[in-house]
């Protein structure tokens, strides 16, 4: 795509400092939310003359889902999940809303279930979907070339936590090898928690699972 076109945000958001990332086109005015935490996100799309096309979520965990309730009720756009996810957005007990966030989250709303390869256009955006179960049955990442998204999966030195209810470690550690990385070694990995890092560095120094 043409990158003068491309809008990039990261904003941690919300009592984890979850990472919410905005990626939009400007020519088309339109941009994808990825695991809001609050409304805050909102905010950064106004001052970019930018309008929400959808909400894009990496998992359903409580500090990656407290916004959305709030973002759908004021545009009215789809919510895209994993089949195995949606579950959590209607369960504050699955999605641990009960202990990390002062009050209980559910989300209601349309949703529409992505699978491995789906493509999700918004202008010149193309992002494709990955799973990559391991944090939660139904985590994915969302791809396009030079960028993955990858929500609690993969992080700068570390990996997901596993030891929720539904945590798979050895599922989490296949993900990984299988999927994240096989892609170039200059993507650029935008985790769901700390700074951004590259394929090809945590292939070489994460203690947790190396190439």
């Amino acid at each position: 795509m043409d990158t003068s076109n491309l809008v990039l945000m990261r904003m941690p958001l919300g009592p984890l400092g979850t990472n919410c990332y905005v990626i939009g086109d400007k020519e088309q005015g339109e941009a994808f939310i990825i695991d809001p935490a609050t409304t805050d996100v909102l905010e950064a799309l106004k001052k970019h003359n930018l309008k929400p096309k959808a909400v894009l979520l990496t998992h359903g965990h409580g500090d990656h889902i407290g916004g959305v309730q709030g973002i759908v009720d004021a545009y009215d756009v789809s919510i895209y999940i994993h089949h195995d996810d949606v579950k959590y957005l209607s369960d504050p007990e699955l999605n641990l809303s009960n202990y990390s966030n002062p009050t209980p989250i559910t989300v209601k709303g349309r949703i529409v279930e992505v699978h491995e390869g789906d493509h999700i256009t918004c202008g010149a955006i193309d992002l494709t979907v990955y799973e990559t179960p391991g944090h939660t049955p139904g985590g994915v990442c969302y791809y396009m070339p030079g960028l993955v998204f990858v929500g609690d999966t993969l992080f700068n030195q570390s990996v997901g936590r596993t030891d929720f209810v539904e945590g798979n470690y050895d599922a989490l550690i296949n993900a990984i090898k299988t999927k994240l990385y096989t892609l170039p070694d200059n993507t650029m990995v935008y985790p769901g928690h700390g700074p951004e890092t590259q394929i090809g560095y945590e292939k070489q120094y994460n203690p947790f699972v190396g190439a």
